[in-house]
């Protein structure tokens, strides 16, 4: 009952927009602004076989694998830099520098190294999205209880233990917070990269579809690329809920 109050909750601006959306484009005329009805068919006939295969299915492998790249480095990277201070503080001007540098700016410059192709695409999405999992990592484990650490030295755990037993799960709230931000910074550099790179995906399907002034079709690659993006988030809020069931119960 909970689950569906809550989808409920969310449901129902979505539901407004989409049929204000729908009345108010009904008699439209515009080439830029075609009625939704045709955008939802073209939607039902073009994306649920053919696009999906072709474009649909690549950017979801694309976003998948520079993830869960930046999911492993962040974490580890993180746990790292946040027990060795000196570490970090020594790279701390190197990591300033990448963080504070669009991951699309360095687009020119992975195209002539890795050329155009998934590489390319795949190293610009984990480097982009790597930044919030790895600072909320860091802080994650520096803000450990001293109560906790101190338990664990009187029980003589390893650094190992430390880490499973204190470390991750104190920073595992901040680092699914870091990964839902992630997560929509790899969906915008996906969209981006597929723009300029080999033909393939739905940043190209879009891009290639207002070259042709196929409007319609335009419009069904948004369209799908939003369901694509809330459909991705859910999955990961769905994770989350489940990992960190410990953590909601205990703070109610």
């Amino acid at each position: 009952m909970k689950r569906v109050k809550l989808l409920a909750i969310e449901a129902w601006l979505p539901i407004v927009l989409v049929t204000v959306w729908l009345v108010a484009s009904a008699g439209s005329g515009s080439l830029y602004f075609p009625p939704l009805a045709d955008i939802l068919h073209e939607v039902r006939e073009l994306w649920i076989f053919d696009a999906t295969r072709d474009d649909l299915l690549p950017s979801l492998g694309r976003i998948g694998v520079g993830f869960c790249i930046a999911v492993v480095v962040g974490v580890v990277g993180g746990v790292l830099l946040g027990l060795l201070r000196p570490l970090e503080e020594a790279l701390r001007p190197l990591l300033e520098f990448l963080r504070a540098t669009p991951g699309v700016a360095l687009l020119p410059i992975a195209t002539l190294f890795l050329g155009i192709g998934d590489e390319m695409k795949i190293f610009l999405i984990a480097l982009a999205s790597v930044w919030p999992i790895l600072l909320n990592t860091i802080d994650g484990v520096r803000s450990a209880e001293p109560v906790l650490l101190q338990m664990a030295r009187s029980y003589r755990f390893s650094t190992a233990g430390k880490i499973r037993f204190i470390y991750i799960p104190n920073a595992a709230p901040g680092v699914f917070a870091g990964c839902r931000l992630a997560l929509a910074i790899a969906t915008v550099v996906m969209v981006v990269t597929e723009m300029v790179g080999s033909p393939g995906g739905i940043g190209w399907f879009i891009l290639d579809s207002q070259r042709s002034f196929n409007i319609v079709q335009m419009w069904s690659g948004i369209v799908v690329l939003g369901l694509v993006g809330y459909a991705l988030n859910l999955a990961l809020r769905l994770v989350e809920s489940r990992v960190l069931a410990w953590h909601h119960m205990k703070n109610g």
